[in-house]
């Protein structure tokens, strides 16, 4: 054989073991990168086995520490709770001790008032009375010293006292330790009905207050239609006398402002239409008419009273000042 055919064939079997050795590092190569792989794969889910794990673990914790939180909370709460019903509970014991101290202590007092001496009533004073006495609004009231200033109703001693017609109102005060005021408010005799041959006395409101056969120079109303055996003490003219009564308080009012209320013996009110005043002494009946335009009527009536003072008669004012009716004068014929 030849030298070069032997090159030759060494040659090839050198590249022959080269190559085989290099398929055995690639190889070798391959399988370190595929363990190399399986080793990353290994550690990524070794990894994600272990942040699941944490998470799941962080999960359990958080949980847990919301649980205990809650549970901390409502302990709280039930703590807040009891204390607020164990101060409510102390409040109402408080409340409940003072409002026996309160009633012990009111109860005491009332006993000392209603027995001790001190509280005896030893003055009764009446006040703004004027016509009815002292002592008859003491005697109605029933009202005597001795007694306990508290041991009495003061309502029913008031309606015992405004029995009296003259009695509009009353008051009573107690003035500690031992004094009774009686306030009243009375009644005025402002007007007289005529009554059986005497005089019933009534006031504004047409309350009857006594019958008497004085008439106390009030002015004495005539042609009522109150029935006799309705004009007692205490009683009130009826509706149609006091619708008439008002008209009587008018006229009246109108003749003090012309000085001529004095003048004033009585007033017929049997016709609303035609009031008749009765002046005794200027020996004058004065027709006015109703309740219309009556300060022109008295005007009428003053100047023709000046004029006329010697002379008995009427004097006419009872028509329509305002539709040219004149007023005059009529005199009697003795």
């Amino acid at each position: 054989m030849s030298k070069r055919k032997q090159e030759e064939i060494d040659n090839f079997i050198y590249m022959k073991e080269e190559t085989k050795n290099r398929e055995t590092i690639d190889e070798l190569m391959k399988k370190k990168k595929n363990k190399e792989r399986e080793k990353r794969i290994r550690q990524n889910n070794q990894k994600r086995n272990e942040d699941k794990f944490d998470l799941e673990t962080e999960t359990v914790i958080q949980m847990t520490n919301r649980n205990k939180v809650k549970k901390q909370e409502e302990e709280k709460r039930q703590a807040i709770k009891l204390e607020r019903k164990r101060k409510k509970r102390n409040r109402k014991i408080k409340a409940i001790i003072k409002i026996l101290m309160l009633v012990l202590i009111i109860g005491g007092g009332i006993a000392f008032t209603m027995t001790s001496p001190i509280f005896n009533i030893k003055d009764i004073k009446v006040l703004n009375n004027s016509q009815i006495p002292s002592e008859t609004i003491i005697s109605l009231s029933g009202l005597t010293t001795a007694q306990n200033i508290f041991r009495f109703n003061s309502s029913n001693i008031e309606e015992k006292i405004k029995e009296n017609p003259y009695i509009e109102s009353v008051n009573i005060h107690r003035k500690i330790p031992n004094t009774i005021e009686i306030e009243v408010k009375e009644r005025e005799h402002s007007y007289n009905i005529s009554y059986m041959g005497k005089y019933a006395y009534i006031n504004t409101q047409g309350y009857i207050l006594e019958i008497s056969e004085d008439s106390k120079a009030k002015p004495i109303i005539y042609g009522t239609s109150t029935k006799e055996e309705e004009i007692a003490p205490g009683k009130r003219i009826n509706n149609e006398d006091l619708v008439k009564l008002e008209d009587v308080i008018k006229i009246t009012n109108v003749a003090k402002e012309n000085n001529l209320y004095d003048k004033i013996t009585s007033i017929d009110i049997s016709n609303k239409n035609d009031y008749i005043i009765y002046m005794e002494q200027e020996q004058k009946n004065v027709h006015l008419g109703d309740n219309t335009n009556l300060s022109n009527k008295m005007l009428y009536v003053s100047a023709i009273i000046e004029q006329e003072k010697d002379n008995v008669g009427d004097i006419f004012v009872n028509g329509d000042l305002n539709n040219k009716f004149q007023p005059y004068f009529r005199e009697k014929i003795m």
